[in-house]
């Protein structure tokens, strides 16, 4: 594998062998340090291949073998013995760097999967939407992977753009395939039904064959129609974030929510969309509970309004990811939860 490794984890077998040579050297006969040279092959096997540990053990015992002739130890029991020892300290970091370079293998395979369900899940969204400008980040509480539960999508429709950007309840590959289902059922629906509720409808139809028992979707469907307006039907999801062209900062909460994704079959009926002014110089922000649930280490909540005049950044993608820079760092390491962030910006005319 071509991964990058740190330069001083690469010469570090070396420094280590020459210091301990020059200490031999200065202390004279008789002082033992001919032992610690195991250390340089032990080093190797951090950033080396089984190969290249192998041939620093090698070096390791010619040094062993010439420092030995300096301190008149040749033949010697104890010198037979510390050349065992460095030949079973090499064979063993062998294999330590056989089996690390298998799991990092196992970890670029498992990432390039990652990468390409993500390119067919979670595919870029289109930059320009008629009079919007769109930007999206996404950060997976997976080590080992770039997806997870979160889901997003902008379909351009004749009526309209339309926008999804949801959460599946739980984690790991269920929530993958649940977030597949979501996403593909949107992009039919997006196309074929008349209005943001008959959208939901069709996405709990395809939902209702996927989920069990109580799980569900929260999500926020949205519809950019020509006018300076956007429609929005918020099924159990975080409201989406408005910040007007003269800095107003709110959140936009519905009269009514809808049931979460999977759960509207127990509801009476589907609210209708709010239909709020989406003019010039608005942006708002769709988002997913890991932002604002995300936690600091004195567990306090990452403050999304407070925040929110890093999205006056001149060009989306930049307000966004200085946006994503806060949210690592009020965490100040892995996030528990995956978050997503989708910016509609309505240019200015």
């Amino acid at each position: 594998m071509g991964v990058g490794k740190p330069s001083f984890l690469r010469s570090l077998p070396f420094v280590v062998m020459l210091l301990i040579t020059l200490v031999d050297v200065l202390a004279g006969p008789g002082a033992g340090f001919l032992p610690l040279l195991s250390l340089g092959p032990a080093f190797a096997s951090l950033s080396g291949g089984a190969r290249r540990t192998g041939w620093i053990g090698l070096s390791a015992v010619g040094l062993c073998l010439l420092l030995a002739v300096y301190d008149h130890l040749i033949g010697t029991r104890q010198n037979l013995l510390t050349l065992t020892s460095i030949a079973g300290v090499t064979g063993a970091a062998m294999l330590a760097s056989a089996l690390r370079e298998r799991k990092e293998r196992e970890l670029h395979d498992v990432r390039t999967v990652a990468e390409v369900a993500q390119r067919v899940l979670l595919r870029p969204v289109p930059r320009r939407i008629g009079p919007v400008h769109a930007a999206v980040s996404y950060i997976s509480a997976s080590a080992q992977a770039r997806i997870g539960g979160d889901l997003y999508e902008v379909v351009t429709t004749p009526v309209g753009a339309r926008v999804i950007v949801g959460d599946v309840q739980g984690k790991g590959l269920d929530a993958v395939e649940t977030a597949a289902v979501v996403l593909g059922a949107f992009r039919e629906a997006a196309y074929d039904e008349l209005d943001l509720p008959g959208v939901a409808l069709r996405l709990e139809r395809a939902l209702s064959r996927q989920l069990t028992g109580e799980q569900f979707v929260t999500a926020v469907l949205a519809e950019l129609g020509s006018d300076d307006h956007i429609s929005l039907l918020n099924c159990g999801h975080p409201p989406p974030l408005m910040v007007t062209a003269d800095s107003e900062i709110r959140l936009v909460e519905p009269p009514d929510h809808a049931p979460p994704l999977g759960l509207i079959g127990m509801a009476d009926d589907i609210p209708q969309p709010l239909k709020t002014h989406f003019g010039p110089g608005d942006q708002l922000l769709l988002y997913t509970d890991g932002v604002i649930e995300a936690r600091d280490v004195n567990r306090k909540f990452y403050p999304l309004l407070e925040r929110a005049y890093l999205l006056q950044a001149a060009v989306p993608e930049e307000a966004l990811a200085k946006l994503q820079d806060d949210l690592v760092e009020h965490v100040g390491g892995p996030i528990d939860d995956d978050a997503a962030m989708l910016l509609l910006r309505r240019r200015i005319r």
